[in-house]
């Protein structure tokens, strides 16, 4: 019999959700049993359900509050804020290298400062990305992580390229993204000039931590110009053993663990996720 996932939404709204009977979703699932050491943060991490101006909104007032808490300790943000993709890729560029790349919290600031002032760092990230979904074309999603859960289990070659799709479904559970930099397909979209050499991360490492889109997109359109981008920047690539974009690497592959249990359309599931953007349970039953 197969397992299931519930997400217990505020007012005992609960998702439910078949994990497939996959090796990759096994190892997922593996993770997902040893969760309960660490708490599970941000309770609130939905992106797109609201409107335009109010995802917009909520983004600007993180962002705002996490500058404020990280200069309050020590000034290392030194440009006032502005809604462009330069100035959000300013800040992650902040984030990566004052918090330190996965499991590696050793630059000065992070050492020295108050757990409010690391809180907000980490913060900065997860806001940066809430004004990039902002911006975009609705695609509305949830994600669940668990802090301080080590990221030192490692998804190999073969693996990825059997189970990883180039298609986002919608009410699907995907592994989520869990390194600290950006994958090709990220470098497209934000067309970064901050970021470092080391801070070009393709999906790796996973945990418990997991996405659920409410959205549908076909991956294979951005691969054209991901190539070109590849193309243009050819010796940076070269240098990580990537030539193309077919390299398992650089593909915008996602890694699906399970699938919703329609027991409507899904307008009106938006419509009940939308008033209850907070997740107070997840459990495997």
């Amino acid at each position: 019999m197969s397992q299931r996932l519930v997400i217990t939404l505020a007012d005992n709204f609960e998702l439910c959700f078949n994990i497939r009977q996959t090796p990759l979703a096994e190892l997922w699932l593996e993770r997902m049993h040893n969760r309960h050491v660490w708490p599970m943060d941000n309770p609130d991490r939905f992106y797109g359900f609201g409107t335009v101006q109010q995802e917009q909104d909520r983004a600007i007032n993180m962002i705002q509050q996490c500058i404020v808490m990280i200069n309050d300790h020590q000034r290392i943000i030194d440009r006032e804020f502005e809604y462009t993709q330069d100035c959000l890729n300013y800040l992650h560029n902040i984030f990566e290298r004052y918090h330190g790349l996965l499991d590696q919290q050793t630059s000065q600031y992070w050492q020295s400062a108050p757990e409010s002032a690391r809180q907000a760092l980490v913060n900065l990230n997860l806001a940066v990305h809430r004004c990039e979904t902002a911006v975009g074309a609705s695609a509305p999603r949830l994600v669940c992580t668990w802090f301080g859960m080590p990221k030192t289990h490692q998804l190999d070659v073969d693996t990825m390229m059997r189970w990883g799709e180039l298609e986002v479904k919608f009410g699907t559970v995907y592994m989520n993204y869990c390194e600290i930099g950006k994958t090709v397909e990220d470098l497209v979209q934000d067309n970064d000039i901050y970021i470092g050499n080391d801070a070009f991360k393709p999906f790796g490492h996973y945990s418990a931590d997991f996405n659920v889109a409410f959205f549908a997109k076909n991956l294979e359109t951005k691969i054209p110009r991901m190539q070109q981008y590849v193309d243009q920047h050819r010796d940076f690539f070269l240098a990580r053993g990537i030539e193309n974009v077919y390299n398992v690497q650089a593909l915008p592959l996602r890694f699906p663990v399970a699938d919703l249990l329609f027991k409507t359309d899904s307008d009106t599931i938006l419509s009940q996720i939308r008033s209850r953007q907070s997740v107070s349970n997840v459990a495997i039953i």
